[in-house]
């Protein structure tokens, strides 16, 4: 198949872009360094591709991401880096780890999450520790205590995690290599007290920061994003959106993709040819480059700011090489 004949708008991958993004970290961050996040890219058929690099453990944002991938065969180590008090989907994760499917662990950060995990017969858990962003996670001089809750009710420790997600897009890089060691001092003094063999943390842009974790949760790396992009890491966008000119005037385009099809919580996704001025419900107003034009039919290529939501408004990605479709890989973890 031709990219061209693809209906629009339409998500494509870079076939040697992501693979030299799945080389590059399988060559930074071997083996269990490494747990991938899924939630940036939603994809089994992906997330087998970083399996083959040695990456067999995976971190998942949302119990339909597990179920998923435990199904898909890849549940040999599966963290869910978030907390779930819903009891039916705690009681369907207990279901695929009785069925020898996977291992689960899930995070927890407060009596009432130690609590659902007990109650729905899931053992294994993660204390999660407020390191800085103001999200999820205990208090680090309270993850003690809430481990040793945990173990009363029967649940297995396995260690801490901490994300410090406020930290991935510092730009001063020996600013952002100091503010991730504060980060860490915090999640290293609560896991001398919780125990455990994992010590977890990190994203992409902050992935060759650690050296005292014992695993890494990048996800965005795979695939990138604008974003990204501006931290000068080692990896090459690899993820866009192709829509298709459906209107011209003499000074802007307007092409078939707007908000449905783009994350737009990091700005606007930037054209390969021209300016975005702005994006509507389905489509992005665009200003060519000085001297090209553009004429109804044509076809133009968009790169996200935010790979992670673009991906979860897509059902599969294409695979490209050129103007050639080798594959097509549906997005099978989206929803909850």
């Amino acid at each position: 198949m031709n990219v061209h004949d693809v209906p629009t708008p339409a998500l494509v991958v870079d076939a040697d872009a992501l693979e030299h993004n799945l080389a590059a970290m399988a060559a930074a961050r071997p083996g269990p360094s490494l747990r991938p996040h899924v939630k940036a890219h939603k994809c089994t058929r992906l997330a087998a591709e970083q399996a083959a690099r040695g990456h067999a453990a995976f971190t998942c944002a949302t119990p339909r991401e597990a179920l998923g991938m435990a199904r898909a065969g890849l549940g040999e180590d599966l963290l869910i880096a978030n907390e779930v008090l819903d009891a039916g989907r705690l009681e369907a994760l207990v279901g695929v780890v009785e069925a020898g499917e996977a291992r689960i662990t899930v995070a927890v950060d407060s009596e009432a999450t130690v609590a659902a995990a007990a109650a729905a017969g899931l053992l294994d858990v993660l204390i999660d520790v407020d390191v800085g962003l103001p999200r999820c996670g205990s208090a680090p001089d309270a993850a003690g205590a809430l481990a040793d809750l945990a173990r009363s009710r029967g649940l297995n420790v396995r260690g801490v995690m901490g994300y410090e997600g406020h930290l991935m897009m510092v730009a001063d890089r020996e600013r952002q290599r100091d503010d991730v060691a504060n980060a860490m001092d915090k999640l290293i003094a609560a896991h001398d007290a919780v125990g455990g063999e994992i010590v977890s943390a990190g994203g992409t842009g902050t992935y060759d920061l650690h050296d005292r974790v014992t695993e890494v949760q990048a996800g965005s790396y795979a695939l990138m994003d604008t974003q990204y992009a501006t931290l000068g890491l080692p990896f090459r966008a690899a993820l866009f959106v192709d829509a298709t000119v459906i209107s011209v005037r003499p000074d802007w385009a307007v092409c078939d993709a707007g908000l449905k099809a783009f994350g737009m919580d990091h700005g606007n996704p930037a054209l390969l040819g021209g300016t975005v001025w702005y994006c509507s419900d389905e489509h992005t107003t665009f200003a060519p480059d000085d001297g090209s034009a553009v004429a109804p039919g044509d076809r133009v290529r968009l790169q996200p700011a935010h790979v992670d939501p673009t991906v979860a408004y897509h059902e599969r990605m294409h695979l490209v090489r050129g103007d050639e479709v080798v594959d097509v890989w549906e997005v099978d973890l989206r929803g909850w």
